[in-house]
């Protein structure tokens, strides 16, 4: 039995053997020998492309021409992949020209949301990218500077005040809270993160979430948008180490237009006026002004192995102000590990964080009392200081020396802040990942001041100095955890997320001390106890009381795809905070937005004409809790007065602020629609978006009864407004060669916004005026604007100016309705205001171009605001009559005006101008020398950069970029505006190659039996956020039979951490065996030399004798 098993077995193999036999050489026979070229869109052949049979191991690569060459079965389809490039199947023919598109990695790239990354593809809110190469670029101390004109909706107001930061506001203000207007903050996933700690050369990347739909996520804190900022992170392999630094150069953009000593002695004696002539002639605004000059250094190291990483940053920068005795110094480091443990399977990272800055400033008080206003009117006739050396002192009240006002009146600010950061993400299965962060923070800021024996303050000059000094201390922690789960199921992709969160803030809990009366002015504030009297104390010193506040967070996601043409997301977010009312501590801020991906039809298979067409709407409703008075919902009670008992004195106490125990937060609600688009292969692409922004329940203050309460003012929610708009956004690509490409980005935004309701039947008030420039000769009802229901915020309430009347300013005169009644007055009643113009802009524009040749670089970004009204306080005020009359100096534009008009700074549309203008924001030209000094230095990017070259403007002031955020924008305050700046910059990037890295050994492959498309796919590892790969061609000859690289110019500009592939051609005369050799050999040499430079070799292709490609080698690279 057994022997016959064996038989049959044997039997079996045989005819199983034959069968094989017969069957593969009628396979042989049947295939057919099929060759093709395969170029890009310009016609430059591709090295390394993949040509796979469909439904095989069947394959080849292209050569260094592109060619290829595969036996395949008749009616065979070929299927084309390569690194960077769209993948395309043909069917296979005799001698084939195929072109590859470049494949649009702007679907692919990794956009960051709130608790998780998403592909751009799978989006469905509104999100703009920037990345740190397309940020601005100058000398800022705020992120947000950063982003002026980039994004689309979002209004960024530059100040040139080394202490100060810019205003922002996105599609429109949504609250009538000043200093609640500005976005919310996320950084490297840690909410709520104070940005001053973050230096702008850390940052990797910013994220603007602009609906709600995907500002939802957070909750109560995301009415007016969330910035999510990323920040550098460790590298992959070997120590990096850079550094980047500059000195800049600032100059004041214009200085007004004053009078000179001689124009004022020349209009006193034309008109018979005594002037008080201090027999000087001074430059004041030359005596205030310099040349600021600022310097920054940065320096990162990075690096890592396979499974741990580290990064610290250290940034140093000092920067001086225009104005003398202004600016900052400031010390940032910033440091990361994170390591992989537990199969990979467990991240866990460690973060620390710590700031330091001194802020150095000079008085800017109003009504005078400051700098930027005292060198504009402080008399030119008068000296810097008398004889006697003491200061000069102008006639009348608060008619300061600018110069003695910095000198004998100093301040600074000292800020510390540190932050410490802990993150664990474990992946309990394939998709399921449990995230846990926690941050704690602790800040402390100083300020102290010293006013002089000789400062010439009013209230402060006859107390032989006084200083004041106050501290204040502050912690923050934040606690979330939370699980994202994605998988597939068939062509459905399902994302699931689900956490909580904690946070807690303790603010203000400080100390405060003023003193007067010192002997001399050696010590200052450094030894109070110096000093004779103790004029105040408090216990917490930022806004009279300490802060605490909690709150509590449950959040959830839910995004669905069905084979990547129909999308949807829903999120819900459960918030509680300890701030509001005791009948309204928590709310809930849903949303839900849903995509269809046109051009994944069927039906658009075969278009030629969009690459993407993707339409986006979605609504959500999310809150506003910023910037809110903690106490705001309850009693408070404080010191109202004194009084006298039996000879002694006693503090009173009274009720400061009415509880409403049904306070609650601010909701907006937004619809949003949006398209992508793509053409020409990626080449021009850009987004239309139109929405609608409601905002109800707006907090205010409002008057109410104190026989029904203990206080007269009551805040509550009572308000409503909308924003409507339209944003449009378009990048596109017009030139591409080899070695030139010109970029262009351009976007445009319109906003109207409306206040809708201000009161109801509980809360009354009709309009709120806002806007008070304080102009000299206006005594009462300075305000420019006015909030009321149908018109937006910044609208310009003010007289109609008719013109001279008998040497007079003279108003219109209106009726009941607002019409005119054909008389004039220069003396008008509130009655004759009316609307007479708007401080929002009918339009805001951003435009970005870069040239690239070569190594040479240059970018010029463009901005414009168009439509918009702008009151010129400084006109109104430096016109004014009773200025000449107080002794103070003026504009020119006062001379040819009537002597003594004493009515002509009514606030008035005299004074309201175009505010629209085209500026040239930034150019900036670089050249990088790349490997071309030695094996330490990687790269070198020498840079200059110039700021605010010229500005198009019909606007006579001095700049018309004004503060557009608040409820009183578009007024040009002259005591508080510092002015703006032209900036010049020249700095230097330097990338180190740090210690050598440990070279890896390339894999070699015998290009003719590559057969299957791993082996290409294996040389490129998507790596999170870093899915854009470029490739390139760079060819080295070799004298014949030898190993030896003849020239190594277009190896040295391969850039340094470059991944690359080598594909060697060895000569095709001699022995076969003798020319794989020599192959190898020459790869071996290039890939040494390329090592050295700290290129990766991830693999090399060894190609014996080919007549086509003799003494050669291809390499590869993929950045």
């Amino acid at each position: 039995m057994q022997i016959v098993q064996k038989t049959n077995g044997r039997i079996m193999k045989r005819v199983l053997l034959s069968s094989a036999l017969l069957l593969v050489s009628t396979l042989t026979f049947a295939q057919s020998k099929v060759s093709g070229t395969v170029k890009d869109a310009n016609g430059e052949p591709l090295i390394g492309v993949s040509v796979m049979e469909v439904g095989t191991n069947n394959g080849a690569v292209t050569d260094i021409n592109g060619n290829y060459t595969l036996n395949v079965k008749p009616g065979a389809k070929l299927k084309l992949s390569y690194i960077g490039f769209t993948s395309k199947t043909i069917k296979a023919s005799g001698n084939s020209q195929i072109v590859l598109d470049e494949d649009n990695t702007a679907l692919n790239e990794v956009v960051v949301v709130g608790y998780g990354t998403m592909r751009r593809k799978d989006v469905t809110s509104s999100i703009t990218t920037v990345k740190a190469e397309d940020l601005n670029q100058g000398v800022f101390t705020d992120p947000g500077q950063m982003l002026q004109g980039k994004v689309p909706g979002l209004v960024v107001s530059s100040t040139a005040d080394p202490n100060g930061s810019p205003t922002i506001t996105l599609r429109g203000a949504s609250t009538l809270r000043t200093g609640a207007m500005s976005p919310y903050y996320v950084v490297d996933g840690i909410p709520g993160v104070d940005i001053s700690i973050v230096s702008p050369e850390d940052i990797e990347s910013i994220d603007v979430l602009r609906d709600a739909t995907a500002t939802a996520i957070y909750g109560s804190k995301a009415a007016n948008g969330v910035i999510i900022i990323t920040t550098k992170k460790g590298a992959e392999e070997k120590t990096n180490v850079s550094y980047n630094g500059y000195v800049a150069f600032d100059n004041i953009l214009k200085k007004y237009d004053v009078c000179t000593a001689d124009d004022l002695r020349q209009y006193a004696k034309d008109n018979n006026i005594t002037l008080k002539d201090g027999g000087a002639n001074t430059d004041w605004q030359d005596e205030v002004l310099r040349t600021g000059i600022s310097h920054n250094h940065n320096v990162n190291i990075s690096g890592g192995n396979g499974s741990t990483n580290y990064m610290i940053s250290a940034d140093l920068r000092k920067r001086e102000g225009v104005i003398k005795m202004t600016g900052f110094d400031r010390f940032n480091v910033r440091s990361l590990v994170s390591t992989k443990t537990l199969k990979d399977h467990l991240t866990v990272s460690l973060g620390a964080n710590m700031m330091y800055g001194k802020h150095f400033g000079v008085p800017s008080g109003n009504e005078g009392a400051s700098v930027l206003d005292a060198m504009n009117y402080y008399s030119p006739t008068n000296a810097i200081k008398n004889a006697d050396g003491t200061w000069t002192v102008g006639s009348g009240s608060k008619n300061y020396n600018p110069l003695a006002l910095m000198e004998e009146n100093k301040s600074e600010t000292v800020w510390k802040r540190n932050q410490f950061v802990g993150k664990t993400a474990l992946e309990l299965w394939k998709g399921f990942v449990w995230s846990v962060n926690y941050s704690w923070s602790n800040y402390q800021s100083t300020y102290s001041a010293y006013n002089t024996r000789n400062s010439q303050l009013e209230g402060i000059g006859n107390k032989n100095g006084q200083a004041t000094r106050n501290t204040y201390f502050g912690r923050e922690q934040t606690f979330e955890t939370y699980l994202n789960y994605d998988f597939k199921v068939g062509k459905s992709k399902w994302g699931l997320m689900g956490g909580y969160s904690w946070e807690e803030k303790k603010n203000n809990d400080g100390f405060g001390l003023s003193v007067e009366g010192y002997y001399n002015d050696d010590l200052g504030w450094y030894n109070m106890s110096y000093a004779q009297t103790i004029l105040g104390v408090q216990n917490s010193v930022q806004s009279g009381y300490l802060e605490k506040v909690r709150n509590i967070s449950f959040y959830g996601r839910v995004n669905y795809s069905f084979d990547s043409r129909y999308m949807l997301q829903a999120t819900i977010r459960r918030d509680g905070s300890s701030v509001f009312g005791k009948n309204n501590r928590w709310g809930t801020f849903p949303s839900v937005s849903a995509a269809w991906n046109i051009t994944e039809e069927k039906f658009m298979q075969n278009q030629h004409i969009f690459d993407n067409l993707k339409l986006r709407a979605g609504y959500g409703i999310s809150g506003n809790a910023m910037g809110f008075d903690v106490y705001s919902s309850y009693n408070t009670y404080g010191a109202s007065g004194t009084f006298v008992y039996d000879g002694k004195t006693y503090r009173t106490y009274g009720a400061t602020k009415n509880a409403n125990p049904d306070l609650k937060w601010e909701s907006t609600g937004m619809l949003n629609i949006g398209l992508d688009f793509a053409f020409l292969k990626g080449r021009l692409n850009g987004t239309v978006e139109v929405y609608h922004k409601k905002t109800k329940d707006l907090i205010w203050s409002y008057p109410v009864s104190t026989t029904q309460y203990i206080y007269s003012w009551m805040d509550a929610n009572v308000g409503e407004m909308t924003n409507k708009g339209i944003e449009f956004t378009l990048n596109a690509v017009p030139v591409r060669t080899k070695n030139f490409m010109w970029s262009t980005t351009l976007n445009l935004s319109h906003n109207k916004n409306t206040v809708d309701k201000m009161q109801n039947e509980t809360f009354h008030t009709t309009n709120l005026t806002q806007g008070d420039p304080m102009v000299a000769g206006v005594s009462a009802d300075g305000w420019t604007q006015r909030i009321m229901e149908g018109e937006p915020i910044g609208t310009f309430y003010t007289y109609q100016y008719a013109g001279i009347v008998n040497g007079r300013s003279e108003y219109y005169v209106l009726d009941e309705n607002g019409n005119r009644t054909g008389e004039t007055t220069n003396n008008p009643s509130l009655k004759d205001r009316s609307i007479t113009g708007c401080a929002q802009p009918k339009l805001n524009a951003g435009w970005n171009n870069t040239l690239t040749y070569k190594n040479w670089s240059l970018n010029a970004f463009i901005t414009g605001v168009f439509g918009n009204d702008v009151y010129n306080s400084a006109r109104a005020h430096y016109t004014a009559a009773q200025m000449f009359s107080d002794g103070k100096n003026v504009l020119k534009e006062f001379l040819s005006n009537p002597v003594g008009d004493a009515s002509g700074s009514l606030p008035s549309d005299r004074y309201i101008e175009k505010g629209s203008y085209v500026r040239l924001q930034t150019l900036s030209l670089s050249y990088t020398f790349r490997n071309c000094f030695n094996d330490w230095i990687q790269d070198l990017t020498l840079y200059g950069t110039a700021n605010n070259l010229f500005t198009i403007t019909n606007y006579k002031g001095l700049d018309p970029e004004v503060n557009m955020g608040g409820i009183d924008p578009g007024i040009d305050y002259r005591w508080s505006r510092y002015p703006h700046t032209r900036t010049f910059m020249v700095g230097v990037k330097i990338n180190f190659g740090g210690s050598k890295k440990k070279k890896a050994t390339p894999q070699y492959i015998d290009r003719e039996v590559i057969k299957e498309v791993p082996v290409i796919k294996e040389v490129v590892k998507e790596v999170p956020g870093k899915t854009t790969f470029v490739q390139s061609t760079y060819v080295v000859t070799f004298p014949v039979n030898s190993a030896e690289i003849g020239n190594t110019s277009e190896l040295d500009g391969i850039k340094s951490g470059s991944n690359v592939e080598i594909v060697a051609y060895a000569s095709p005369e001699g022995k076969s065996s003798v020319n794989q050799q020599l192959s190898q050999k020459r790869a071996d040499a290039v890939a040494k030399y390329l090592q050295n430079k700290g290129v990766n070799v991830t693999r090399i292709i060894a190609k014996g004798a080919d007549t086509n490609h003799a003494n050669r080698i291809a390499i590869v690279t993929v950045k």
